[in-house]
């Protein structure tokens, strides 16, 4: 309402429609549809799925908006694994038009098709991960380009800001990628990194050097107004003279060939990598 794109009376009516409780029979009793968001902890999540399976009508589906853990292990803490399925939305949900839709091992394909269509009606674009694979299509890649960047400013080839103003003013992404790392939240980016390393090997190691410290001192990004920038007057500013420190066809090229992976594994089509870049990271 303070920006004027939305009438009191409408934005009263919204929230009225929003009801919370921390009653799981209360909460899914009748639902069609869950999606739990709670943090990436693989136990918690199964624990979560396992609850809603218990009172949820049986046709309900169980949805997972986890981008790096194991939709199919979900689905195995319930009775309807079929049901289960992973419905990952970008941040911030309500201005992001992407969502991949995860098809674990035993998600059937009516329940696929059924995400899919929700997606398209609630305005967003969704595109399908057919493999149940850690990091979908958008993360893994992005994980890679994080990888490259980081590293990169570890051994000093390049400071973070000539490596944003890389990205931004020659690659013409809407943020470089150490200020999307916080944007993210460093914890979430550091957590991501370890579960792609564990999933994927060498290629994925993880510069601890780097983003480490800053987790274990609590600077967390632009939520803690302090992470590889300093958010506490607003988004950084990243020079545009910088932008020659870093070549970003660096960025390119491993983008490139863990998309080719993705083909090549059968995760993904060609398509929806291309429009899941392009709406996942801009």
């Amino acid at each position: 309402m303070e920006k004027r794109r939305i009438r009191k009376e409408d934005a009263d009516a919204a929230l009225s429609r929003i009801k919370t409780t921390t009653s799981y029979e209360e909460a899914a009793k009748e639902i069609d549809l869950a999606i739990e968001a709670v943090p990436e902890n693989i136990e918690l999540k199964k624990k979560v799925f396992a609850k809603v399976d218990e009172v949820a009508p049986s046709h309900a589906i169980i949805a997972t908006n986890t981008s790096t853990l194991s939709v199919t292990e979900m689905g195995k803490a319930t009775k309807r694994p079929d049901k289960a399925v992973g419905m990952h939305w970008f941040n911030p949900p309500q201005m992001m038009q992407l969502i991949e839709v995860v098809k674990g091992d035993q998600t059937s394909d009516k329940t696929v098709n059924t995400i899919m269509e929700l997606s398209r009606k609630l305005g967003k674009t969704p595109i399908l991960c057919k493999k149940d694979v850690r990091g979908c299509i958008v993360n893994r890649i992005l994980g890679m380009v994080f990888n490259e960047a980081f590293w990169a400013y570890h051994r000093g080839e390049a400071t973070k800001e000539g490596i944003d103003a890389s990205a931004k003013y020659t690659g013409g992404f809407p943020m470089g990628w150490f200020e999307l790392a916080d944007f993210v939240g460093l914890d979430i980016a550091y957590e991501v990194g370890k579960i792609l390393y564990q999933a994927y090997g060498e290629r994925f190691k993880p510069c601890t050097e780097v983003i480490e410290p800053l987790v274990k001192a609590g600077k967390l990004g632009q939520k803690t107004k302090a992470g590889f920038y300093d958010w506490s007057k607003g988004r950084p500013r990243i020079p545009f003279e910088l932008a020659d420190e870093y070549d970003i066809e660096r960025s390119w090229v491993v983008a490139i060939n863990e998309a080719a992976r993705l083909i090549h594994e059968e995760v993904a089509e060609p398509a929806s990598i291309d429009t899941g870049m392009k709406l996942g990271t801009g």
